[in-house]
């Protein structure tokens, strides 16, 4: 159930996405304001609105697709995962040493295909060295466990939160879901953080108990 901070908070995204979205209809070509309503629809829990808002800003300025991976992880929340693939293997084009983007292609290959096809497509990051990325770049590869990772975050608070969350995402795929929404839940309230990945941690969790 969420609490009357979350809903509110959710609330002023989705009201901020409706204005943004009005404004860009006022101003069309502004890719800026597409991109921006589609951030606060996706932190309004919609993320389907958020992948038409972003492709629309794709649409208008076509050399930022490469590099729009939160696009990518809406289209995993939206179900569409075909598309997620897609845009996290055009994401290595210009960011090759991204441990979150080899995480989200795995998760959405494991969706579209199966976690041995996932496995089989794992991107490759060796130069990313920073707790926990590199542990978490390991877990998805099998070499570590999800509690090895959040061992390895020790009490830092924002490791953890990326730590838990990816954990929770690992497990998710391979269909646990009891245990993923165990970590999903201590990175979106127990080590909450405000940056991108905290409040997707907060979306995946409002979006999961909400089924």
């Amino acid at each position: 159930m969420k609490t009357s901070m979350e809903a509110r908070a959710e609330a002023d995204d989705l009201a901020a996405a409706e204005a943004l979205a009005g404004a860009a209809k006022l101003q069309p070509g502004n890719a800026d304001l597409h991109n921006a309503a589609g951030s606060h629809y996706f932190f309004a829990g919609k993320p389907k609105a958020s992948v038409e808002q972003f492709d629309i800003a794709v649409e208008l300025v076509p050399a930022r697709e490469p590099h729009h991976w939160q696009r990518g992880i809406s289209h995993y929340y939206a179900g569409m995962f075909e598309a997620g693939k897609r845009q996290f293997e055009i994401h290595r084009e210009v960011n090759g040493n991204d441990v979150e983007n080899s995480a989200f292609h795995f998760i959405c290959v494991t969706k579209a295909e199966s976690p041995e096809a996932a496995a089989a497509q794992l991107i490759p990051v060796t130069g990313d060295t920073r707790v926990p990325m590199a542990e978490i770049m390991k877990m998805f590869a099998g070499e570590l466990t999800p509690d090895e990772v959040v061992k390895a975050a020790g009490a830092d608070k924002n490791h953890l939160c990326y730590a838990h969350l990816y954990a929770g995402l690992y497990l998710e795929a391979l269909g646990k879901n009891e245990e993923s929404l165990a970590h999903i839940q201590k990175a979106a309230i127990d080590y909450r953080q405000d940056h991108y990945m905290g409040k997707v941690a907060r979306v995946h969790y409002q979006l999961r108990t909400a089924e």
